[in-house]
């Protein structure tokens, strides 16, 4: 079992920045690839970010490619999601989440590979 808690979240105007953190807990965090998703009113869940288990490997959305970051550190049992230049349509609920299975880009970008997953921080880019 690994529990997942993310932080971070809060209101911003639009091109500032965020940090989001997601701290894991229980099962060792180095053997899952982790994941950012998020979920807007109305909308499905969207993959945002990937990182592999070293954090050798990353794989991000196209809508958020440049502007987005993600990292972690095996250490702390953590890991983050850099948000700059953020605009009022990734205003949602961001998720992380931790995957078991390999690292591939169709099983990272599906929310459905994902084994555990955090209860979710909200991101609100509003003036």
């Amino acid at each position: 079992q690994v529990h997942l808690v993310e932080s971070g979240g809060g209101l911003v105007q639009p091109g500032g920045s965020l940090t989001l953190s997601c701290a894991a807990s229980g099962r060792t965090f180095s053997s899952y690839a982790m994941g950012w998703f998020r979920q807007a009113p109305g909308k499905e869940r969207e993959f945002v970010a990937a990182i592999s288990r070293s954090g050798g490997n990353t794989y991000y959305a196209d809508s958020v490619k440049g502007r987005f970051t993600i990292s972690r550190d095996n250490a702390k049992n953590t890991v983050y999601l850099q948000m700059n230049s953020l605009k009022p349509e990734d205003t949602a609920v961001y998720y992380c989440a931790a995957d078991s299975e390999a690292y591939t880009i169709v099983v990272v970008t599906t929310a459905r590979s994902y084994d555990y997953w955090g209860p979710g921080t909200q991101v609100t880019v509003s003036s």
